[in-house]
């Protein structure tokens, strides 16, 4: 590593405001800019640049010679190898290959047909393994925590160098797709920025979504740049347990979902993990946050995985579990906390005959881009409707909602299960929430 210091001076040439604060906040004023171009010994008008300064910089001609040099170079490596330079092109472009939305169906499909109990950020792992082998543009990452993030795959070797700065090569002839951050999460998603700038590579990177925010400046400025960059953010909720609340995320999903052009996933299964990798692969012009669980999930049985991608879908009507009449009520929950409105669900329609509908909304961002005929289908019109999610209250007001089952306080350090019954994440405190709804109305 090399660290390169420059000692500068702010506001050099100017006799009075030189190394002082006043240079980097205030503008010179009229005098001064006289002091100053009279101690720089600049006699040229405002906004003028002689034309020797000039021609010592323009680079234009030499732009386009090495421009026409480069162009020479690939037409023959084209004539050479067709196939790699179609390839190149269609990475540089920013394109995925032609079947990848068939790739995408059928590791949708494969997720649900298996219908495994993982967390997910397992689900993640299990999804990347069919997108890394179909992509060789993926380029993974963590910040000191693959194996707890789960970002490496078969096919993204750790990447590596020998002391002469060239990369090492595993017994497969690989040479790497996966790089060890550090405990660094800033660096990391910079880094990402700028992979995903210079084109050809679709980075991804790991840590836990409480260190998100050591990231946020970098995520800004890649939904800003409208950048394709994938955050991977695990350990998603008090669910992380003993940790405690340093470790435990409150705010960090509704202060992401805050971020202009940013996407945010937080799926409840596999097969939900797997479309959200899917829509995050094909935005092209916009960074996705997926936010992760570390405890296992069961897998929520669903009858169609078509508008898992609008960001929310009924998941569950009430003859699902037993009541042959309409909705009474909308449940809507994210991630874990989908287990959760299922139970309250049947718990409400065995013990009580209320009939209410179960929504999962892994994207609300996404969930809002969407037409309103849609939106009316997911959540009626009329209908009371209560949020389950193991974090902040706040964004979920402008769904409508009479009632939110969250969390706005810090969590505590104790098993995942003691902790769900502490705040009140148990299937009989949302089914009593939906029925104090009920009873106002």
């Amino acid at each position: 590593p090399t660290i390169i210091i420059c000692k500068t001076h702010i506001g050099k040439g100017s006799p009075n405001r030189a190394n002082t604060a006043k240079a980097h906040g205030e503008p010179l004023g009229a005098e001064e800019i006289k002091l100053t171009r009279e101690a720089l010994g600049w006699s040229h008008a405002p906004f003028t640049i002689p034309r020797d300064v000039y021609a010592a910089w323009d680079a234009k001609a030499a732009g386009k010679a090495m421009e026409a040099e480069w162009n020479t170079r690939f037409a023959a490596y084209k004539a050479a190898f067709p196939e790699l330079a179609r390839e190149f092109v269609r990475r540089m472009k920013g394109d995925l290959p032609k079947n990848f939305a068939q790739t995408a169906v059928d590791a949708a499909v494969a997720a649900h047909t298996k219908a495994e109990t993982v967390a997910s950020r397992k689900a993640s792992q299990l999804a990347l393994e069919t997108f890394t082998a179909a992509l060789p543009e993926l380029l993974g990452g963590s910040a000191d925590l693959t194996g707890s993030n789960l970002t490496n795959t078969k096919s993204t070797p750790s990447l590596r160098f020998n002391l002469a700065g060239d990369v090492v090569k595993n017994e497969q002839g690989q040479g790497g797709r996966h790089i060890n951050y550090g405990v660094r999460e800033f660096g990391m998603a910079a880094i990402m920025n700028g992979v995903a700038l210079h084109g050809g590579f679709i980075p991804y990177g790991g840590t836990f979504l409480t260190f998100s925010d050591y990231s946020r400046n970098a995520i800004r400025m890649a939904a800003l740049m409208k950048q394709r960059v994938i955050h991977v953010f695990t350990h998603d909720s008090i669910g992380l347990g003993e940790d405690g609340p340093t470790h435990q995320s409150i705010e960090h999903a509704a202060s992401l979902r805050l971020i202009p052009n940013l996407d945010v996933w937080r799926p409840a299964d596999t097969a939900e993990t797997a479309v959200a990798w899917a829509v995050a692969l094909q935005n092209a012009t916009r960074p996705t946050a997926l936010l992760l669980s570390r405890q296992n999930l069961p897998y929520a049985p669903k009858s169609d995985l078509g508008h898992i991608s609008q960001g929310a879908y009924v998941l569950a009507e009430p003859a699902e579990v037993g009541l042959k009449k309409k909705a009474q009520a909308v449940i809507i929950a994210t991630g874990s906390e989908v287990q959760l409105a299922l139970k309250a669900q049947e718990l409400l329609a065995k013990e009580h005959k209320i009939a209410v509908r179960v929504v999962s909304m892994p994207s609300t961002t996404t969930f809002d881009r969407q037409d309103a005929a849609y939106k009316a289908s997911v959540l009626p019109k009329g209908l009371p409707r209560v949020a389950v999610e193991m974090g902040s209250t706040d964004g979920w007001w402008k769904y409508g909602v009479s009632a939110v089952v969250g969390l706005d306080t810090y969590g505590e350090s104790a098993p995942a299960p003691v902790l769900f019954k502490h705040f009140g994440f148990t299937p009989e405190n949302v089914a009593d929430t939906v029925r104090a709804v009920l009873v106002k109305r």
